[in-house]
C-alpha cells in the first residue's frame, strides 16, 4: 500500500513563499503563487456523455441527489450543463465572446433553466449559449468535482458528438452512459476508443438496469466488447429512478440495490484521487524547482568560502549562465523543434482532414449516382454525410491532440535533461467548428406532375406523328395513320422518359454540389480551428519554457554575484556568513521535505511505518 501525507498542498506552497521571501525573485514567487491558484481551483472535470436519451441528465442528478438537470421522457439536453459545488443555488447561463472578449454571462432563477438548456425550450440551442453553470450545495461536489452533462442530440457522430470529442483532452474523466436496452453500438465503441487515447480515466455506466430484465446479460456483452477492444474501462451498472427514490426516502437499501454507491466511490477515490495526485506532484515540482534555484546559489556561495574550488566553481556557473543565455535564443534547439514540430504538425493535420474529406466527398457522389433521384432518400443522405463529417473532423482532432502532446515532451527533452519535467497543460476548449456550418441545402425539385408529363407527351408525340406520319402517308394515303400513331405513342414515351432522366441528372449534380460544399465549409472551418489551437500550443510551450529559461539564467547569475562576494570578504565576514548560509539552506531543505511529504511513499516504507 502507498501512503500520502496529510500535508495540504497550499500550505506548502505557503511555506514555500514565506521561505524564499528574503531573497527578492518575484519571478520564482509568481511561479509559486501560480501553484497555488492552480491548487485552489482544484476542479476536476467529468464528461457525461452518451447517445440520444440514454438517462445521462437523470445519472447526474443521481450522483449529485438533487434535480439538477432537467429530465423529460421526450425531450434532450440542446446545451452543455456544467454542475459544481456553490454554497446556495446558482444558474448562469455562458454565451463564448468573440476572440480577445469576455464570455457574456447572465444569471437566470433555476426554474427557467429548463427553458434554456432542453431542445423543447431552445431547439437546437438558437440562443446561442456556450453552455449552462449550475451551483449547489452537495458535499459530493465540494472537493472541486465538476460534472457536466453534455447533448446527445443525433449520437456521438453528431455535430455535439463532434463537440464532445473537442472538449476530451480537458476533462479528467470521461463517463460514457448507455442504458441496458442493448449492447455497445459502433459508434459508442469508436467514441471510448478515442475518449482512451486522449483522456486519463474513462469509465463506463450502464442505466435504466430496472427497466431490461437482461440487463446482467447486456453488461457482461459490453464488458466483452471493452475486452476486445482492449479499453480498460470499468463497468457500472446502475438505475437512476432506484438512486432518486433513495434520496427522497432516504431508503439504504433501494441504495443499495441502484448500483450508485460503487459509482460515486469510484469518483472519489479514482477521479478525484487521480486529480488530487496530479495536484500534488505539481505542487512538489514547483517547490523543489524553486528551491532548489535558491539553494544553488547558497551552495554556490558555500563553495566559494573556500579558495581552491572558486576557480573551478566560477568557470562551471559561467558556462551554465551561457547555456542559460543560449536556452532564449531563438536557434535554441528546442526552439527549433517547436517551430519544425507545429509546422510539420500543421501541414500533417491539415493533408489528413482533406485526405477524410476527399473520400467522403468520393463516396458521396458514388451513392448519389446509385440511388436515382437523390430528393426521395435525401433525409438518410444528408444524415450520412453530416455524419462521416462529424466522425472525420473528430478523429482528426484526437490525432491532433496526440501529436500536439508527443511535441511537448520532445521539446521538454531537448530543453532539459529532467525527465520530469512539468509541462503546462496544452488548451483545449470545445470546438464549436461543425456547428458555425450551414446545414446541406435540398436539390431543387423541379415540378413533373402530371400535367408535365402529359405536355412533354404530345410535344414528343406531336414531332413523332409528323415525322413517321408522312412516311404512311404514301402507303396509306393519309397523315393519320397506324405508322404515325405509333411512333407519336413511342415518341411521346421517349420523351417522357428522357425529361425524368434530365430532372434526376440535375438533382443529382445539385446535390453532388450540396454535398460538396457543405464538405468543403466543414474543412475551412475544422482547419481553421486546427491551426488556432495549434498556434495556442506553440504560445503555450513557447512561453512556459522561455520563462523557465529566464528563471535558470537569473538564478545562475545570482549564483554567480554571490561566489564573487564569497571571495571578496575576510575570514570573520565569511566564517559569519557560513553560519547563515548553513541555516538557510536548512530551513529550505525542511520546505523541500514539507514538500515531498505531499506525495506518495513507497509501499515498504508505508508498511514499516
Amino acid at each position: 500500500m502507498s501512503g500520502t501525507a496529510g500535508t495540504d498542498p497550499a500550505q506548502a506552497v505557503d511555506r514555500a513563499l514565506a521561505a524564499i521571501a528574503r531573497y527578492e525573485r518575484p519571478d520564482l514567487d509568481e511561479r509559486l503563487r501560480v501553484s497555488r491558484t492552480r491548487v485552489l481551483d482544484g476542479r476536476v472535470r467529468v464528461l457525461v456523455v452518451g447517445e440520444f436519451k440514454q438517462g445521462k441528465s437523470m445519472l447526474v442528478n443521481g450522483l449529485v441527489g438533487a434535480p439538477v438537470c432537467p429530465t423529460f421522457d421526450d425531450i434532450a439536453t440542446a446545451v452543455p450543463t456544467v454542475v459544481r459545488h456553490a454554497e446556495a443555488v446558482t444558474v448562469t447561463l455562458v454565451r463564448r465572446g468573440g476572440p480577445g472578449t469576455e464570455p457574456v454571462r447572465v444569471d437566470v432563477p433555476a426554474a427557467d433553466l429548463a427553458a434554456h438548456v432542453c431542445e423543447q425550450g431552445n431547439p437546437g440551442n438558437r440562443e446561442g449559449w456556450s453552455h449552462v453553470e449550475v451551483g449547489v450545495p452537495r458535499p459530493v461536489l465540494a472537493g472541486g468535482l465538476e460534472l457536466v452533462d453534455t447533448p446527445g442530440v443525433g449520437g456521438l457522430q453528431s455535430v455535439h458528438g463532434a463537440a464532445t470529442m473537442s472538449a476530451l483532452p480537458s476533462a479528467d474523466a470521461v463517463l460514457l452512459v448507455s442504458d441496458a436496452s442493448q449492447e455497445y453500438t459502433a459508434s459508442e465503441m469508436e467514441f471510448l476508443r478515442h475518449a482512451a487515447s486522449v483522456c486519463p480515466t474513462v469509465a463506463c455506466v450502464l442505466t435504466k438496469t430496472d427497466l431490461y430484465p437482461e440487463s446482467a446479460r447486456i453488461a457482461e456483452l459490453d464488458r466483452g466488447h471493452l475486452a476486445a477492444a482492449g479499453i480498460s474501462a470499468e463497468l457500472f451498472e446502475v438505475s437512476s429512478t432506484l438512486r432518486w427514490h433513495a434520496v427522497v426516502t432516504n431508503d439504504a437499501e433501494a441504495n443499495a440495490e441502484s448500483g450508485f454507491p460503487a459509482l460515486v466511490g469510484y469518483v472519489r477515490k479514482r477521479v478525484l484521487g487521480q486529480a488530487d495526485r496530479i495536484a500534488r506532484r505539481g505542487v512538489v515540482h514547483d517547490v523543489l524547482a524553486v528551491t532548489d534555484q535558491i539553494a544553488g546559489s547558497l551552495r554556490a556561495e558555500l563553495t566559494a568560502q573556500d579558495p581552491e574550488a572558486a576557480a573551478a566553481l566560477m568557470a562551471g556557473l559561467t558556462a551554465a549562465q551561457e547555456r542559460a543565455t543560449a536556452l532564449k535564443e531563438r536557434s535554441a534547439r528546442w526552439q527549433q523543434t517547436l517551430n519544425d514540430g507545429v509546422a510539420d504538425l500543421n501541414a500533417d493535420i491539415d493533408y489528413d482532414l482533406r485526405d477524410r474529406m476527399r473520400e467522403i466527398s468520393r463516396l458521396a457522389e458514388d451513392e448519389l449516382a446509385a440511388v436515382g433521384d437523390p430528393t426521395k432518400v435525401w433525409d438518410q443522405f444528408a444524415g450520412w454525410v453530416q455524419q462521416e463529417v462529424a466522425n472525420a473532423a473528430a478523429a482528426n482532432f484526437v490525432w491532433a491532440t496526440q501529436r500536439a502532446r508527443h511535441l511537448a515532451h520532445q521539446v521538454a527533452e531537448h530543453f532539459s535533461s529532467d525527465r520530469d519535467q512539468l509541462l503546462p497543460a496544452l488548451r483545449n476548449d470545445p470546438s464549436d467548428a461543425l456547428r458555425s456550418v450551414r446545414g446541406m441545402a435540398v436539390p431543387g425539385a423541379e415540378s413533373f406532375g402530371v400535367g408535365a408529363k402529359a405536355l412533354t407527351g404530345m410535344k414528343g408525340g406531336y414531332m413523332g406523328m409528323l415525322m413517321f406520319g408522312m412516311i404512311g402517308s404514301i402507303v396509306f394515303g393519309s397523315i393519320f395513320n397506324p405508322i404515325g400513331i405509333g411512333a407519336g405513342i413511342v415518341m411521346a414515351g421517349k420523351s417522357v422518359g428522357d425529361e425524368r432522366k434530365r430532372i434526376v441528372t440535375k438533382r443529382q449534380n445539385e446535390a453532388k454540389t450540396a454535398a460538396k460544399r457543405y464538405v468543403d465549409d466543414v474543412t475551412f472551418q475544422v482547419g481553421k480551428d486546427s491551426r488556432d489551437r495549434l498556434r495556442a500550443v506553440q504560445r503555450d510551450l513557447r512561453d512556459h519554457f522561455t520563462e523557465q529559461a529566464e528563471q535558470l539564467k537569473r538564478s545562475l547569475a545570482e549564483s554567480q554575484q554571490a561566489a564573487e562576494r564569497a571571495v571578496k570578504q575576510s575570514h570573520a565576514e565569511r566564517a559569519a556568513r557560513h553560519a547563515e548560509i548553513t541555516a538557510e539552506l536548512a530551513a529550505l531543505e525542511a520546505v523541500r521535505a514539507d514538500a515531498r511529504a505531499l506525495l506518495p511513499r513507497p509501499a515498504k516504507q508505508a508498511v514499516a511505518s
